[in-house]
């Protein structure tokens, strides 16, 4: 189980370029650092202004250390239909992971998303991340047969809803 030393917070500008590396290198490590993913996406490097929109909350992962250890967060993103939410830029170094950090995570997700009236959570993910999806199996989302919205992520093609 995780530390009772990790701190879960709110994003702050400091955590941009940290959380930025640990993105990409997470999806350089599974192979799935292409186009049409969150690993060319401009708004991994200015994560802090992008979760500045209403109805969103990034959380980031402190460890006991002080060092960003990841995060995850809620967005509204473009062309969702009204009510539904997007998980997005769920990432975790690599020490911190299977450790029951990413539940806690996505349940201050799930718990914002709910208060900020949304009634659905929708991911776009990738298979070569598997032992996520299986996190967000546990915690309740569902398959879906195609996306949802126009998120700009082609490159994703696995995708999951959950409903609040």
């Amino acid at each position: 189980m995780i530390s009772e030393n990790i701190q879960i917070r709110p994003i702050s500008p400091a955590d941009n370029r940290e959380l930025a590396a640990i993105i990409r290198n997470s999806l350089e490590e599974f192979g799935a650092a292409r186009p049409g993913t969150v690993y060319f996406d401009l708004s991994t490097d200015h994560l802090y202004e992008l979760f500045q929109a209403p109805g969103s909350q990034y959380f980031t992962a402190l460890t006991d250390n002080g060092i960003v250890g990841g995060g995850g967060g809620i967005y509204p993103s473009r062309g969702l239909p009204d009510g539904i939410c997007e998980l997005v830029k769920m990432y975790l170094q690599p020490g911190l992971r299977g450790k029951g950090l990413g539940r806690v995570i996505i349940e201050k997700c799930l718990v914002f998303a709910k208060a900020a009236g949304y009634e659905q959570v929708y991911i776009e993910t990738l298979p070569e991340l598997r032992k996520a999806m299986s996190v967000y199996e546990r915690a309740g989302f569902r398959y879906l047969d195609g996306p949802l919205g126009d998120t700009g992520h082609f490159g994703c093609d696995v995708w999951m809803l959950k409903d609040l």
